[in-house]
């Protein structure tokens, strides 16, 4: 899932004026030549240059490059020779409204930290039912 965001190829207009470019191929995907050999091709990469390689014109149809993008996200912004910069992408998975368990109240962002720290209470809820019920790691987990 893409977080819709100002300044983003999420926007149809910051979208439309990124050239199609694939220079970086981090999520290139593999396919075999008629010659056995294996390649790479990008559906975000220029469409006569996908579809050269074999692939099917309609897979890039609103294909955004993320390697960029994603880069560009976390301060990685490639500049070209135009003076074009990369935009960027925020990504959440398939769980945008999930994230809000690891926001602190009162807070608008969250960290790796809040994150893990959610997680291990988890855990240590787990551990402390577990030896209140008499769970004993080095006999039961050794044994």
């Amino acid at each position: 899932m893409v977080a819709s965001l100002e300044g983003t190829i999420s926007e149809e207009d910051v979208f439309r004026a990124r050239p199609r470019i694939c220079d970086l191929g981090l999520m290139r995907e593999a396919y075999r030549e008629t010659d056995g050999q294996i390649a790479y091709r990008c559906p975000a990469e220029p469409v006569s240059a996908y579809v050269t390689k074999g692939g099917a014109k309609e897979k890039t149809e609103r294909r955004k490059c993320l390697c960029n993008a994603l880069l560009a996200a976390i301060g990685q912004t490639q500049t070209r020779v135009s003076g074009f910069l990369e935009p960027g992408v925020i990504t959440a998975g398939d769980d945008l409204a999930g994230i809000v368990q690891f926001i602190i109240s009162g807070a608008n962002t969250y960290s790796a930290a809040d994150v893990l720290s959610r997680l291990l209470s988890g855990i240590d809820q787990k551990m402390r039912g577990r030896m209140e019920s008499g769970w004993n790691c080095v006999q039961d987990c050794l044994a």
